[in-house]
């Protein structure tokens, strides 16, 4: 199972580009459900008017995403004119797709967990000396862990450890998005206005298909053929 984190984002653009972040969001997430991938909204950041996305962050699952990922990263294009200024001459718009490495959210399960039973410290009478009531609790994946002492039952101070453990590492988790800000900004700076992975068409967003020009291409080899026969 493959963890990836994209960012679809308006870049620098004005609420045109944010618009179309929001539309084309529609589109990505409704094709990656048709093909089950698992997704997760784990960021986003609306724009400046109603109905765009300036840039989101979207957690996706499944077996094999380098495939399906390689029609989508890179530069989107939509063609169309200015939802916010009619008059407006450009109808050329530019978003980005891009994949944010380094960034794995790590998986919570039970069976991942190493639980270690050790002797209580501080006050406590014979209780604390004679029986193993603390708990240690290690995420294997992670690293992380946390020491469990505040019962006298082992068995309530594993609950405790594994719930405190949980949300450590949903916090480390979050810490490393934030670190990805640099490269998220990035991404900002670095939106290539040209040679576009995927172009759109008009407000119903239809994919731009190319076009294939057999006609010019039967010409050229009749011509060819009459002169090769002369």
């Amino acid at each position: 199972m493959q963890t990836k984190i994209i960012q679809i984002t308006a870049a620098k653009g004005p609420a045109e580009c944010a618009w179309v972040v929001a539309k084309v969001l529609k589109i990505f997430l409704k094709e990656i459900q048709s093909k089950n991938i698992t997704y997760e909204i784990i960021q986003k950041e609306n724009g400046i008017e109603n109905g765009t996305v300036q840039s989101v962050l979207i957690q996706l699952k499944s077996k094999d995403l380098n495939q399906y990922l390689n029609n989508w990263l890179g530069t989107i294009q939509w063609i169309g004119v200015s939802q916010f200024r009619k008059h407006h001459k450009r109808k050329n718009w530019f978003i980005g797709c891009f994949e944010l490495s380094g960034i794995q959210s790590e998986s919570f399960a039970y069976m991942d967990i190493e639980f270690q039973a050790i002797r209580s410290s501080g006050p406590g009478g014979q209780h604390v000396n004679k029986v193993s009531s603390a708990i240690r609790a290690k995420h294997k994946p992670t690293g992380v862990q946390v020491l469990v002492s505040d019962s006298r039952s082992q068995h309530q101070n594993r609950k405790i450890a594994v719930e405190r453990l949980k949300a450590k590492v949903n916090e480390c988790y979050s810490e490393k998005l934030k670190e990805s800000d640099k490269q998220q900004w990035g991404n900002h700076l670095t939106l290539e206005r040209g040679n576009p992975v995927k172009v759109f068409i008009g407000t119903d967003f239809k994919k731009q298909k190319e076009s294939k020009k057999y006609s010019s291409k039967r010409n050229q080899l009749k011509n060819d053929l009459r002169r090769g026969l002369q």
